[in-house]
């Protein structure tokens, strides 16, 4: 929630110049690994609302973002995905099929409560409150500077998956 003060009887007002200039879409991995810290992972994407522009990541999107990494990672990937429908599509689920280095793992309709990512999302949009982006370029370079300070705070990325009641460690008998 942000918060803004004003004269008693004047509403405050903040004049926006960039209205439908654009907007950014965000994809991230929150890695975890047993005894090592978490990593961070993410691609923004810059949509500037011109005709015929797709306005979301598609399935060759997501798939290149996690080919690299799985590159970078150098390790098998149990990714842990909600039901976005790019996520679900036919198209997707062959291109995961040709990955034997993939496990996915859908979470129930509507539980971002248990996501991760979704930790990175709110963290980040907090930080932004109160800021007046100039334009969808000046928006993208806030979003990942944003991004950037998350990714050097791995306790942080630990406190996010905590939150969703998970652990890494198998359960004993």
């Amino acid at each position: 929630m942000a918060k803004t003060w004003a004269r008693r009887g004047h509403t405050p007002v903040v004049e926006v110049s960039g209205k439908g200039s654009g907007r950014v879409s965000i994809a991230g991995l929150v890695c975890l690994k047993p005894g090592q810290r978490g990593r961070l992972m993410w691609r923004t994407r810059l949509h500037r609302a011109r005709a015929g522009e797709r306005g979301s990541f598609s399935e060759d999107d997501y798939i290149a973002f996690l080919d690299q990494a799985h590159q970078r990672l150098q390790t098998p990937i149990v990714l842990i995905w909600d039901n976005l429908n790019v996520h679900v599509s036919r198209r997707m689920h062959a291109l995961i099929a040709a990955r034997t280095w993939l496990t996915v793992i859908r979470l129930p309709p509507y539980a971002p409560d248990l996501n991760p990512a979704e930790g990175v999302w709110r963290w980040m949009k907090r930080g932004l409150t109160n800021t007046a982006a100039n334009g969808v370029d000046h928006l993208a370079d806030l979003v990942r500077q944003r991004l950037r300070a998350c990714q050097q705070q791995t306790d942080l990325l630990a406190g996010f998956l905590a939150n969703t009641g998970m652990t890494l460690e198998p359960e004993l008998p």
